[in-house]
């Protein structure tokens, strides 16, 4: 079957789950010679290459969306649902000769305030049911879009992730190298440096983590507008060699870290079903994530933003390690269902 693709949402740099999805979802289509362009939805900006367009404002976005010819169009809708992102949805909707898709990655929307006013008749509700088809990244976003007055046959769960393959002799570059044979345990974190992912509480806690493991580091991978915040907040520290910002790092080598972690660490104050939580877990390495009420099973679950918690939680599972068997293999099938409800929604 003939298939041209558009994606719109955010395209890496940086790296977070939306954009790992983005870019699963156009490598298995490229793996079967499937057309499929991205429109980038963030304020990155690069030079437009490869079918990967970085529109300057929204008028030039406007401009892209209706010169690319495709027969799919698939937005990626992560954090918050913002007018700007409901006036997009709705213009997708109204363009001719596509079938739409919307993934919503917004895994705390529903428990949200804005996810408990959810009804047919809102604003919201309108737009969404102009969609052809609904990509439900949990069961309690794919029951949000049935109170939304969404049909069920039009709405997929499918999850956000593919399982990556175990990194091989992967050479890491200085100073992260470096930095992980000189340090023992180590924890590790990936994600934007955002305000919802609770990242001061990390630094602050492994102060207490070195007073019993003295040779303890942390390693924060990623990018964000709080950075500079973290900078002065690491250098303010007696042991700021001890925590390394990494960056925006290739995937192969965050998958690397994580894997020579003891410890994966994912502190949020809003957040979903994570991505490298998944993965982390798949690599065999030890979980400590927020409870959002959807983590997967292994994971070992603290309270939100309390440091004293995540300090022993840290220590016991330090002490007490545990082997992780690796998910099903039928959990690396989640892209694939993703194209397949692309056939299913071109030949209805």
């Amino acid at each position: 079957m003939a298939m041209r693709v558009l994606q719109l949402g955010p395209y890496p740099p940086p790296h977070g789950g939306v954009q790992y999805n983005l870019v699963a979802i156009r490598n298995f289509l490229a793996g079967r010679d499937i057309p499929s362009q991205v429109i980038n939805l963030t304020r990155s900006r690069q030079a437009n290459a490869d079918g990967v367009y970085f529109p300057k404002n929204w008028l030039q976005l406007l401009k892209f969306l209706f010169q690319i010819r495709c027969d799919i169009l698939h937005l990626h809708i992560g954090g918050r649902l913002t007018p700007r992102l409901l006036g997009l949805s709705l213009v997708c909707c109204l363009l001719p000769g596509s079938k739409t898709v919307l993934t919503f990655h917004s895994g705390g929307y529903p428990s949200s305030k804005e996810g408990k006013t959810a009804r047919p008749g809102t604003l919201r509700g309108f737009i969404f049911r102009r969609f052809d088809g609904i990509i439900a990244v949990n069961k309690e976003i794919a029951q949000l879009f049935r109170v939304f007055g969404i049909k069920p046959d039009r709405i997929r769960m499918i999850y956000p992730y593919d399982l990556p393959e175990l990194p091989k002799d992967e050479i890491l570059p200085e100073p992260i190298k470096s930095f992980l044979q000189n340090h023992h345990p180590v924890l590790s974190t990936v994600g934007l440096l955002e305000p919802e992912y609770d990242l001061p509480n990390q630094i602050d806690v492994l102060g207490e983590v070195r007073k019993k493991y003295p040779e303890a580091g942390l390693i924060i991978i990623g990018s964000g507008s709080i950075e500079n915040e973290l900078r002065e907040r690491i250098s303010s520290k007696d042991y700021d060699g001890d925590v390394l910002l990494t960056g925006d790092t290739p995937n192969t080598a965050t998958l690397s870290i994580i894997a020579q972690s003891d410890l994966f660490l994912r502190t949020t104050v809003y957040d979903g079903d994570a991505i490298s939580v998944r993965e982390a877990l798949h690599l065999g390495t030890q979980v400590i994530a927020t409870d959002t009420g959807m983590r997967p099973e292994g994971v070992t679950l603290i309270p939100l933003s309390d440091q004293a918690a995540l300090g022993r939680v840290i220590e016991d599972c330090l002490e007490h390690p545990v082997s992780l068997s690796p998910p099903p293999e039928s959990a690396r099938d989640n892209i694939a269902a993703v194209y397949e409800f692309y056939r299913e929604l071109l030949q209805s």
